[in-house]
């Protein structure tokens, strides 16, 4: 059986990379399960290559992040995606205005288990060609939020600060993992117990800014459903 995949997308400078190493390691430890992290084929892509991609080459990075993540998945029970191919089709959309990888990124996400989008409440922090500036984390926001709602898809989003950040990203994944056995007992029923403890309207109005009111804006908007 492939490895359940949980998907991590975000704006530029908005932790996805620290985020998806905490998780690994703590989801390893809490549940004795294989955990594994596919990083951001960009960053290392950037790196060799001396220059962000052009247009013509970011079908191939989309595809080689989507082919890294499904090898992993044969290997490992849990897959932490560090980004996926849609945020290179989001990138495309708005560097380029090229929505031709759209669908095969939102293809991706019907298959994974969970998407957290990391919130924008961190500071912007320069990090050598893959960075743009602060002015354009709101609209890449902004333009994976309705790529995935257009596409019928959920998320959830991930804020706070250090520990406070992965423990929001714990509360949203331990309920996927109840239904599958674990080697061991441990941290995983601590995590199980204290997400069974939480009060039922936590995740809508809390530590989730995108309540069912809001999907149904952005659908009215993408032109989805009839406008109020």
């Amino acid at each position: 059986m492939a490895g359940l995949l949980i998907a991590i997308v975000g704006a530029e400078s908005s932790g996805k990379s620290v985020l998806a190493q905490d998780l690994t390691l703590r989801l390893a430890e809490a549940t004795g399960l294989r955990c594994t992290l596919v990083p951001e084929l960009l960053r290392g892509w950037c790196e060799a290559a001396g220059r962000t991609p052009r247009a013509d080459e970011q079908q191939g990075i989309a595809a080689e992040q989507t082919a890294r993540i499904d090898a992993a998945a044969l290997l490992n029970d849990i897959v932490l995606c560090d980004t996926t191919a849609l945020m290179t089709a989001v990138y495309s959309q708005f560097l380029f205005e090229d929505s031709s990888l759209l669908l095969a990124g939102q293809n991706f996400h019907r298959r994974c288990a969970l998407t957290l989008l990391t919130a924008l409440d961190l500071p912007w922090v320069a990090d050598g060609l893959q960075r743009d500036g602060p002015q354009v984390r709101g609209p890449v926001d902004a333009a994976i939020r309705r790529a995935l709602s257009s596409a019928r898809l959920g998320w959830s989003v991930v804020a706070g600060a250090g520990s406070a950040r992965v423990d929001a990203a714990l509360n949203a994944i331990t309920p996927l993992l109840k239904a599958r056995p674990m080697p061991r007992a441990g941290l995983f029923s601590r995590l199980a117990d204290r997400q069974d403890a939480l009060p039922e309207w936590r995740w809508a109005c809390e530590n989730c800014d995108v309540p069912e009111c809001e999907h149904q804006d952005l659908r009215r908007k993408a032109g989805l459903l009839p406008q109020a």
